[in-house]
């Protein structure tokens, strides 16, 4: 009787582990794990993760565009244009740091007040910063350099802007905190956008032929907005003006109008930069200044 020969059947390796009982890791995913790694340690992870909240913050209608602005930006807060890498020229470096506050600054309006607020916290550490020459901390110079570059690059009439200031900057030697470098920062775009309201109002006053509205009907309109914004709270924030001035109804400003116009006495033209100028110093007169 032939011996019949039993063959133990041959045991597959386990795929996945190698001959020491340890999880094989393909190439593939080392590769990936590897590049992860490398992205997170030279903080290009972080970096994105910190531009994505930004445009969910802000918002933008082009976010594309957006992006683009956030990391140009980016490059000049770099090592390279600070401490030992400061360019020549303390000015060169004062404008760079200028611009990018700006720039922060109008990543989201002041509505937003969350997003604003954190906004103003980085402008003020980049103006903060201290460098070869330069102590860190904010100075009065400084700010009030920023309150009229704000207003003059949002159009400000120029006989709007310097009462404003009068109020609100610090002397050239004063530090400035954060809560006044918000307060200061705030008032000025609430004002922007109160003269481009009251711009608005103005259009629908004006004689289009003559360009220039009844003096009579303007000064109505300005004491009715007058009206309202002594109605609101004393203690109010800025940004409240505006709600003040957004509840003059039409029914208010067409009763003001037609009493303006049925008064006897003749008319005279009032300009549009006299209405603005006029209305702003309505706004300015409720802003509290810096003790």
């Amino acid at each position: 009787m032939a011996a019949v020969e039993k063959r133990r059947p041959a045991v597959a390796p386990v795929a996945g582990f190698t001959d020491s009982g340890r999880p094989a890791v393909s190439r593939t995913a080392a590769t990936a794990e590897s590049e992860e790694d490398f992205l997170r340690q030279v903080g290009v992870t972080e970096m994105l993760r910190a531009a994505l909240l930004k445009v969910l913050e802000a918002r933008p209608e082009e976010p594309i565009a957006f992006l683009a602005h956030y990391f140009e930006n980016m490059g000049l807060r770099s090592p390279a244009n600070g401490g030992a890498g400061e360019p020549p020229g303390q000015l060169l470096l004062q404008q760079q740091r200028l611009g990018r506050a700006l720039w922060h600054l109008r990543l989201a309006h002041h509505s937003q007040r969350t997003a604003f607020n954190n906004n103003v916290s980085v402008a003020y550490e980049c103006l903060s910063a201290g460098g070869r020459k330069k102590p860190p901390g904010l100075d009065g110079r400084t700010y009030g350099e920023l309150l009229r570059r704000i207003c003059r690059d949002g159009e400000a009439p120029e006989g709007v802007v310097a009462p404003l200031l009068h109020k609100i900057q610090c002397r050239d030697h004063e530090a400035v905190p954060l809560d006044v470098f918000r307060a200061g920062t705030l008032t000025c775009f609430v004002l922007l956008e109160f003269v481009a309201r009251a711009g608005a109002l103005y259009q629908l006053l004006e004689d289009p032929t003559l360009a220039v509205a009844d003096r009579r009907v303007g000064q109505a309109v300005l004491d009715t907005l007058e009206g309202a914004l002594q109605a609101s709270d004393a203690a109010a924030a800025p940004s409240r003006y505006l709600e003040a001035g957004s509840r003059l109804g039409p029914d208010s400003l067409a009763l003001a109008m037609d009493r303006a116009l049925g008064a006897r006495r003749p008319g005279s033209p009032m300009t549009r930069e006299e209405f603005l100028e006029k209305a702003a110093a309505l706004f300015i007169a409720k802003v509290k200044p810096v003790a």
